[in-house]
């Protein structure tokens, strides 16, 4: 009878991670195609041409705008994933993705439109920012409620590998297309192709995920208090040291908007004097991204052994020290040496944050407004670095000097933010699950946690034999 309940728990802890994985590639496939673009090619064909610098800067806000609309999504999809499960508001935010990013590849430029075209892009990206909100909270608390004893770093890691898969997807869609296709081309009806593709994205992941299992966690709750109860109200109640703190941490979203955003338009914008081709910068976050997909999972397991603030807090300032080095490596004109710079601020150093808040940001809050606290939180501060890029060209627009200078010294000094924020939470990988979130839960001994820990590894291995 425990061979076989622990074969179950062990079939839809797996599930439920590759639901995460799969369901966090395809979304952030969608979401990170318009970050791409926005770069590359929005400001050459939604906007006024006479101003390129003012093109640019516009470009990068309309990026910024879907942070902005994140806040907003999560009150609503992080009440509706505490009161209607995880599973739920996981398919809500796939479709609204999927429908929004279509509906970018389907939308007239300046030239047929005139201002309608910015108009109409901010739509979209409102659209999008909104869905996007639930994603990360709703599939790590998912996975963490269905995780192994001693598991819950390695399991919930695999969300934010997902998240890194969809870039790589992403880019590799613009690659061949910027590569092989005519400029004109790609510029008249080229990029609307892999917006075009979201179609499949939605096909796929509603197969995927309406087979996944709530969460036992979840579904011992008692109905009628569902029904009752306000759980974005709960978060603020009790939890809004910790949510203080995620805001804090989460700030380290300065990372990929160096790596992805401002670098690119640095980098390949003419208006910037660099002129690195688009197509071989594709590559340098597309390898960045391809070692972080291998190095999140071994980062997850070492969290479940060390905890998670120590990755946390190594990871954020050595990332902050890279970004020095990846913007002067575009600088002086370096291909070679900003991929090497890339691969280690983004692929290695970054991910010693980057696979740890999926475990630590819902394990620092009770089950009962989990999605509400971890999404309202993290969103509020990944919406203060929306307007980075746009900020980071204003501070050291073309032709400025010390461009590498000003963008990385704004950069090191956020993550030594998340890093403090990190320290002055409370280590939470040797707490029970049950007990998460309670401000007088103690963790258990070392002992007790590792020979709990060994016995369920054991009891995987005999149910999967």
């Amino acid at each position: 009878m425990q061979s076989s309940h622990s074969s179950d728990h062990s079939q839809q802890s797996k599930k439920a991670a590759a639901s995460g994985w799969i369901g966090s590639a395809l979304e952030y496939y969608d979401f990170f195609i318009y970050a791409t673009a926005a770069s590359l090619i929005f400001p050459q064909l939604f906007f006024p041409k006479g101003d390129p610098t003012t093109a640019i800067i516009a470009s990068l806000a309309t990026y910024g705008v879907g942070y902005v609309a994140r806040p907003i999504g999560a009150f609503v999809l992080g009440h509706l994933g505490d009161t209607h499960g995880r599973k739920k508001v996981l398919l809500w935010c796939m479709f609204l993705m999927g429908f929004s990013t279509i509906g970018v590849g389907l939308l007239p430029t300046y030239d047929q439109v005139g201002l309608w075209a910015p108009a109409l892009l901010v739509l979209m990206r409102l659209a999008q920012g909104f869905a996007v909100a639930g994603e990360i909270s709703g599939a790590s608390s998912m996975i963490l409620e269905h995780s192994p004893f001693g598991r819950r770093g390695y399991y919930s890691s695999f969300t934010l590998q997902g998240v890194q898969a969809g870039q790589i997807l992403a880019a590799a869609v613009f690659l061949p297309l910027a590569h092989y296709m005519p400029a004109e081309q790609f510029n008249v009806w080229g990029w609307r192709i892999p917006f075009l593709l979201s179609f499949l994205v939605i096909i796929a992941g509603w197969i995927i995920r309406r087979t996944v299992d709530e969460t036992p966690l979840f579904k011992a709750t008692d109905k009628n208090e569902l029904k009752r109860r306000s759980p974005v109200v709960e978060a603020f109640r009790d939890s809004s040291p910790n949510m203080l703190r995620v805001v804090c941490m989460a700030l380290m979203n300065v990372i990929p908007v160096v790596a992805t955003i401002f670098g690119a338009a640095y980098a390949v914008q003419p208006a910037y004097g660099i002129g690195f081709a688009k197509d071989v910068y594709l590559w340098i976050p597309v390898v960045g991204n391809i070692v972080a997909v291998l190095v999140i999972p071994y980062v997850g397991k070492l969290s479940d052994r060390i905890g998670r603030r120590p990755p946390i807090i190594v990871g954020s300032l050595l990332a902050g020290l890279f970004a020095f080095a990846y913007l002067y490596a575009i600088s002086i004109r370096n291909v070679q040496l900003a991929f090497v710079m890339s691969i280690l601020m983004w692929g290695v150093v970054y991910q010693g944050y980057n696979a740890v808040f999926p475990s630590f940001y819902p394990e620092l809050f009770p089950a009962r407004s989990r999605v509400s606290a971890m999404a309202i939180a993290q969103n509020v501060g990944t919406a203060i670095t929306a307007m980075l890029p746009a900020l980071f060209t204003a501070v050291a627009p073309p032709g400025s000097s010390n461009i590498w200078l000003t963008v990385g010294g704004i950069a090191f000094g956020i993550t030594i933010v998340s890093a403090l924020a990190a320290l002055s939470a409370r280590e939470t990988y040797r707490i029970p699950l049950e007990k998460l979130g309670e401000r007088d839960a103690q963790p258990m001994p070392r002992n007790e946690y590792e020979r709990l820990r060994a016995q369920a590894d054991l009891e995987g291995r005999y149910a999967k034999s």
